[in-house]
């Protein structure tokens, strides 16, 4: 779905306890977007938000990226349904190692579905269902997102090309789709926890990420 827009409408000093960024807001403007559940009434427009943490210099080599979705469970409350936050770390420590990087937080709740229904599968996956089945039961789709926004971000802010954590092939193809390259693919994997290994193991087997750490699991 291409964007009709995409602008930049903030970019303030952020300091983390990670290290020193910069935190850039951005709206993009979706015309005739589809909808992720056919229940709900086509919009003519929405406006998705993304924020980028920026840390020092992005342009001289392919910064490490992260695109991260918006899991309020996960990165606000440390739920361990999910890998989320551990990854959000992950990436965040990543790119204060290298001293520079860029993290692109999504607001894309529950793989695109929005909070509420997000709890209501939890609901359903507490009688037994997984994650994709859970969605579907409500009327969605597997996974509801899309990488775009990210895509343009990286365009607006100059880069070319990135070193991407992520797990997921997906992103690696929305962004080469989108004409930015990606020229290694890193690792997200995180230590699991019992919590959530048949959330990582759907992942793998109906959604098509990368978990190598489930083998040395097994292993």
């Amino acid at each position: 779905m291409p964007f009709e827009s995409v602008k930049k409408v903030a970019d303030a000093d952020f300091p983390t306890r990670w290290g020193h960024f910069r935190i850039l807001g951005f709206e993009g403007v979706l015309a005739n977007p589809e909808p992720c559940n056919p229940e709900e009434q086509a919009a003519a427009r929405r406006v998705e938000g993304a924020v980028a943490l920026v840390m020092g210099d992005v342009h001289s080599a392919p910064p490490i990226v992260r695109i991260h979705s918006q899991c309020l469970t996960g990165d606000v409350f440390h739920s361990l349904r999910c890998d989320c936050r551990l990854q959000l770390e992950l990436a965040l420590t990543k790119i204060t190692e290298a001293g520079a990087g860029i993290l692109i937080y999504e607001q894309q709740e529950g793989r695109g579905i929005g909070l509420m229904a997000k709890l209501k599968a939890y609901e359903l996956q507490d009688q037994g269902l997984d994650t994709v089945e859970a969605n579907v039961q409500l009327g969605y789709k597997p996974d509801c997102r899309e990488f775009e926004l990210p895509a343009e971000i990286l365009k607006q802010l100059g880069i070319p090309a990135v070193r991407l954590i992520t797990n997921n092939p997906e992103k690696v193809q929305a962004l080469e789709s989108a004409g930015v390259r990606v020229t290694e693919r890193i690792s997200a994997a995180v230590e699991p926890e019992e919590t959530f290994l048949r959330y990582l193991r759907v992942k793998r087997e109906k959604m098509g990420h990368l978990h190598e750490e489930l083998e040395e699991k097994r292993g």
